[in-house]
C-alpha cells in the first residue's frame, strides 16, 4: 500500500458555477460520488462549495488512476461545463506520474505540481 501511496495523484479542480446554474449543478453532484465509488484506484472525493465555486477533492494511485476516472466521469464532466466554467485545475504528484498526464491533459491547461518531499503515516 505504501508504494501505491507513493505515486498518489491528486486534482484540485475550482468550478465557477454560472448564475442560475447551481441548483442543476449541485444536483449532478451524487452521480459523480456515485460512478467514482467503483473506482479502485480512487484514494478520496468529495466536493465542497464556497457560494459559486465548487471544488473536488481527489486522489488517485497513479497517473493511470487519473486517466481512468476522466474516461470514467467525462460525459458528466461535460455537464458541469455546460454549468458552469473549469476556473483552475491543478494536479499534483511525483514527477514520474505528472510526466504520463502532461499530453493527455494538456486542453484543460492545468498547472502540475511536483512532489519535492513528504510522508506517509501508516495509521493515526
Amino acid at each position: 500500500m505504501f508504494q501505491a501511496l507513493s505515486n498518489a495523484v491528486s486534482l484540485h479542480p475550482y468550478f465557477k458555477i454560472r448564475e442560475g446554474n447551481l441548483e442543476s449543478f449541485t444536483k449532478l453532484m451524487p452521480a459523480f460520488i456515485e460512478k467514482t465509488s467503483s473506482e479502485q484506484a480512487c484514494l478520496y472525493y468529495d466536493f465542497t462549495r464556497n457560494n459559486d465555486v465548487a471544488f473536488c477533492r481527489e486522489a488517485y494511485i497513479g497517473a493511470e488512476g487519473v486517466l481512468a476516472h476522466l474516461e470514467n466521469v467525462g460525459d458528466l464532466l461535460e455537464k458541469f461545463l455546460e454549468l458552469s466554467d473549469l476556473i483552475r485545475l491543478e494536479i499534483h504528484g511525483p514527477s514520474e506520474e505528472i510526466e504520463k498526464l502532461r499530453a493527455p491533459l494538456a486542453d484543460l491547461n492545468p498547472d502540475f505540481f511536483i512532489r519535492e518531499i513528504g510522508m506517509l503515516r501508516a495509521s493515526h
